[in-house]
């Protein structure tokens, strides 16, 4: 009897699929947080768990085995340099999901898989960035304004 062996194919061809894990493991290590179907997060999840684990022991083996899953250098990094310290206390279960309903259109099983010990942003780490930009503008802008209006008007003078 072959009871819960084996994966889903999602319907998909095994390139797209290996593709498509691919791409959603990265983006989840990226944002920390996706929103996908039930089916194709339960499939990610595997994969995802699997790194997490590898990037624990930060050595050059563990790393070329991410590097053939995920692809984009930065994220590797991040992976074994922020990812995988994190999750070093904990034995397993890196991820969560939680359902949002069914999707619009074809009323497909809607999730959002996270890892586990991601914080939504705060009001206040959305400020601060915006608040630097600001004062750093201003100061910015002042010099070449002043010097653009000193050059404006001899030329305006030269024009009557």
């Amino acid at each position: 009897m072959n009871n819960m062996t084996g994966f889903n194919p999602l319907s998909r061809t095994s390139a797209h699929r290996r593709a498509m894990s691919r791409n959603m493991v990265t983006s989840l290590f990226r944002f920390e947080r996706i929103t996908t179907t039930s089916s194709k997060a339960k499939e990610v999840r595997k994969a995802a768990e699997k790194l997490i684990t590898r990037s624990k022991v930060d050595t050059v083996h563990n790393r070329r085995i991410a590097a053939k899953f995920i692809q984009d250098e930065k994220i590797l990094n991040k992976l074994f340099t922020e990812l995988g310290p994190r999750m070093k206390d904990r034995k397993g279960g890196y991820t969560r999901i939680l359902k949002i309903g069914f999707r619009q259109g074809d009323a497909a099983d809607m999730v959002i898989l996270e890892l586990v010990d991601y914080k939504l942003p705060t009001e206040e780490s959305k400020e601060k960035p915006a608040a630097k930009a600001k004062k750093a503008e201003p100061k910015a802008e002042k010099a070449p304004a002043k010097a653009k209006a000193k050059k404006a008007a001899p030329a305006a003078e030269e024009a009557k």
